[in-house]
């Protein structure tokens, strides 16, 4: 692999599901404002309205995060084509 291909933000970074908390560490050139405590050590913080552990593909559980009506919008637009 070729040496120094990666940029210079490329660090290590805490990803955060706001919908059940858990929180995942790896890199990333993400920028934040915000950083986190995890086991002893300072990180980015990054936070997720969905992740791998509450996604509903992932987990097999129906539960659906609508937090800005996307869903509802697209029912709207496409009724008309259900009949």
């Amino acid at each position: 692999m070729k040496a120094d291909i990666h940029p210079d933000s490329y660090r290590l970074v805490a990803f955060k599901d706001m919908s059940n908390e858990d929180i995942f560490i790896t890199k990333s050139t993400a920028e934040s404002k915000e950083t986190i405590e995890v086991e002893g050590a300072e990180y980015p913080l990054i936070k997720l309205e969905i992740s791998r552990t509450s996604h509903p593909y992932y987990t097999g559980k129906s539960k659906l995060v609508d937090t800005a009506g996307r869903i509802d919008k697209f029912k709207n637009k496409y009724s008309k084509f259900n009949k």
